[in-house]
């Protein structure tokens, strides 16, 4: 007779205004088992993760842990059940140290039962970075000192801190890697492979499906808020999870270039220059330079604007967005002087018309340019980005991790959008840590390290292992 599975869902369903999100899901995950959880944005893996943390309630479900019937109508309701959340939005206190972050919500270690024991404290903080195999990182300093890679370390590190009375059995990570490098990506995978073995399971959200291919032993797939289909990832291709999800068949990853760079230069600098119509990407480990680079080349921002200079910065929510305001508003910002009729007047009519147009040339899925955009999927966030991007025509547009934590087919849509703004001649330096990404878009890739440039090579033909090569220094490895 089989075991139970350690977590199934049945008959899950949730709907908002009473537009469906979830309809009728099925889904069972394994003891010792990591499970991904694949979909565009808005097929509904936020609305189902967000049930299973007590978080919404849903419409209807049937949820069991061990073949045993629960009901789930708190967070603390989930912890209890053993089920540990790590979401793509970093929730964390910058002012706190690393310690105190790693175990918010827990009891702190006393002396006398009274006075905080901060070596203690910093003891526990430090055995739990160590489960990841991290030794870098101070847990004395505030959280605002962080990268986001490492607050996204410090946060996957906290899940994994052991607690007495509610032993974790199941982990759900939305995106964990999307702010992580490469090599704190494989400690991750590390850990997880753990859990595996301990005979726990993980349900893993991810857009990068070669990740999820590589990790992960089944995968359930969900469109337009249905199962389309589960099953054991050795059995399926890439390109076979690619059309689950979009529902029709993969075709190129990457759209081609109507025309070749022109010979003119739109921008240069020592050591770059972009040329009208060419993308330029930017390449290195973390901490290179390369989101510094673009930041310096922008400057100030209004004499940016001004300039024919615009920027997709790589923390869309806070620095790309005003989520709170509708759609329109965001992407007419920096253009507000540029719109006003005699730069004095300007009309929320005449902000609408400007954004809906733009709206329009960057495929943007919205119930219209009044809707508020913490509404929309991350995606069609970024997509609003882009939009207040292109607003002013600019000649060189500045991109840092454009489609980092975006679904596959607005990916597809990203990258026509860039293509569509070099078809018009347009440079474009696009920065990204995704090198496939880097190989198939760019038509010439600079390397970055200890903050300078250190070669600049022909994209076509390039290896994902040759560039690699070069970002660690090893040329002749590379050549």
């Amino acid at each position: 007779m089989n075991a139970a599975p350690l977590l199934s869902l049945r008959n899950v369903s949730k709907a908002y205004a009473g537009i469906p999100a979830l309809r009728g899901i099925d889904l069972d995950v394994a003891g010792g088992e990591i499970h991904a959880l694949m979909g565009e944005n808005g097929a509904g893996k936020s609305t189902l993760i967000k049930i299973l943390a007590g978080v919404v309630a849903p419409d209807s479900a049937e949820i069991a842990i061990d073949g045993k019937g629960v009901n789930i109508d708190s967070p603390a309701g989930a912890h209890r059940l053993g089920l540990r959340f790590i979401h793509q939005e970093l929730s964390v206190v910058p002012t706190l140290s690393v310690a105190e972050n790693i175990v918010l919500g827990r009891p702190y270690p006393r002396r006398a039962g009274v006075l905080v024991d901060w070596q203690a404290l910093n003891r526990v903080a430090l055995g739990a970075l160590e489960t990841l195999g991290i030794r870098h990182i101070d847990v004395r300093q505030k959280m605002a000192r962080l990268s986001t890679g490492d607050r996204m370390l410090v946060k996957i590190s906290s899940a994994f801190l052991g607690e007495d009375g509610a032993p974790a059995r199941l982990y759900v990570m939305d995106e964990p890697t999307a702010a992580l490098t490469r090599e704190e990506s494989e400690r991750l995978f590390k850990v997880l492979r753990e859990i595996k073995a301990s005979g726990n399971s993980v349900l893993y959200v991810s857009h990068r499906i070669d990740e999820v291919m590589a990790i992960c032993d089944r995968a359930t797939v969900l469109r337009d808020g249905r199962p389309i289909d589960s099953g054991v990832l050795s059995a399926i291709t890439h390109d076979d999870l690619v059309a689950l999800m979009i529902g029709r068949k993969a075709g190129e990853a990457y759209p081609a270039a109507s025309r070749l760079p022109s010979a003119e230069v739109a921008y240069e600098r020592p050591g770059l220059a972009v040329r009208k119509g060419e993308i330029v990407g930017v390449a290195g480990l973390s901490g290179a330079g390369q989101t510094e680079l673009l930041r310096a080349i922008f400057g100030d921002p209004a004499k940016a604007w001004a300039s024919g200079i615009a920027y997709v910065p790589k923390e869309r929510r806070s620095e790309g967005l005003v989520t709170s305001r509708p759609i329109y508003q965001n992407i007419t910002l920096p253009h507000l002087h540029a719109q006003s009729l005699g730069g004095t007047w300007l009309t929320p009519r005449r902000e609408r018309q400007f954004a809906t147009r733009l709206g329009e040339d960057v495929r943007l899925r919205a119930a219209g340019v009044n809707q508020r955009v913490l509404e929309l999927s991350g995606g069609n966030q970024q997509k609003v980005v882009f939009a207040k991007a292109l607003g002013g025509a600019p000649r060189l547009l500045l991109l840092d991790e454009p489609t980092r934590g975006v679904d596959v087919g607005a990916k597809f849509d990203i990258y026509s959008i860039i293509r569509d703004m070099t078809s018009r001649g347009m440079a474009v330096l696009l920065v990204s840590s995704d090198l496939p990404e880097l190989i198939g878009m760019a038509d010439r890739i600079a390397v970055m390290r200890d903050g300078v440039i250190v070669t600049t090579v022909e994209a076509r033909g390039l290896s994902e292992e040759a560039l690699l090569n070069l970002c660690y220094g090893r040329d002749a490895m590379a050549a």
